[in-house]
């Protein structure tokens, strides 16, 4: 975050909803998510209460918490989850088609240098064996990163090395909630930006659009690029679709001098919350709506 970036920040309100400790949060996606927003829910909640919509489209996935949210916290009836990426889209296919076959593969994998070596250099035969190399890389890289030249956990949580995001029961349990739910739960594989003007034109304010764009590129710290295979969209076009189309969205974004253009251009409303990262570092985020909720 740039000290201009900071400062002109300040003249958007600071949300009233807090931000959370995310431990307070129902963890319900198996895959740990860089930028991942289970801090939000308590905003994503009160948007949907708010609003009242039939459906969650959510067009860039990742980890997909808001989509798990909503549908099993009963604030929207079903959620379509997009992702362009093919690695995290063999996931969430897997894990709607093939939940017991990953519980089981779970139940028996123990991650090692060699079972990982294993893993990754042999081409999966099968959407659910490529779901489960997704998972197993997502839980023993460092940060859940996938990009290539992503590297495996060292030391990890508590000094447990491979193992230390590797909870079989606790990941078998949150397959099993998704199975649950499966009938509620759409995945598209594809790319965002081209399926959400078919969205808008098809659903109009009945559908809720959740956006958490690769938006660190944005900034000027290229770290999307280092975090995402597809780390580079057109903002200023999603700004314009949305802005296009009356929709019933929420967006959040790092509070780039770019991004706060934007949102002033199309009359947007913007809350400004506050909180540290993995390193300690101060960030603002923007909470982006078409109308105020949150000041």
């Amino acid at each position: 975050m740039t000290a201009q970036a900071a400062t002109v920040a300040v003249d958007f309100p600071v949300s009233r909803v807090p931000v959370v400790n995310v431990a307070t949060v129902p963890q319900r996606s198996p895959l740990r998510y860089p930028g991942g927003k289970t801090w939000l829910i308590p905003h994503i909640r009160e948007w949907l209460r708010h609003t009242g919509p039939e459906i969650l489209i959510e067009p860039f996935a990742g980890g997909a918490i808001v989509s798990l949210t909503a549908v099993m916290e009963n604030l929207v009836r079903s959620a379509v989850m997009v992702e362009i990426d093919r690695d995290v889209a063999a996931f969430w296919r897997s894990a709607l088609e093939s939940g017991a076959t990953l519980r089981e593969w779970i139940g028996q994998f123990d991650p090692t240098i060699e079972s990982l070596q294993k893993i990754t250099q042999e081409p999966p035969k099968s959407v659910a064996e490529h779901g489960f190399k997704t998972l197993v890389l997502n839980r023993t890289h460092r940060g859940g990163v996938l990009a290539r030249g992503a590297s495996f956990s060292k030391s990890g949580e508590n000094g447990k090395g491979l193992r230390s995001r590797w909870y079989p029961e606790t990941l078998a349990k949150r397959l099993a909630a998704i199975q649950e739910h499966s009938d509620r739960l759409s995945f598209v594989e594809g790319d965002g930006m081209k399926l959400l003007p078919i969205v808008l034109r098809g659903w109009g304010r009945d559908a809720a659009i959740f956006l958490d764009p690769p938006y660190t590129a944005a900034g000027g710290k290229r770290a999307g690029s280092r975090l995402y295979e597809h780390s580079s969209i057109d903002h200023a076009a999603l700004f314009g679709m949305l802005a296009d189309h009356d929709s019933n969205f929420l967006m959040t974004y790092d509070a780039a001098p770019k991004i706060i253009e934007l949102v002033r251009r199309h009359g947007f409303s913007a809350a400004v919350l506050s909180m540290k990262n993995g390193h300690h570092n101060q960030l603002v985020e923007l909470v982006i709506t078409s109308e105020p909720l949150f000041a």
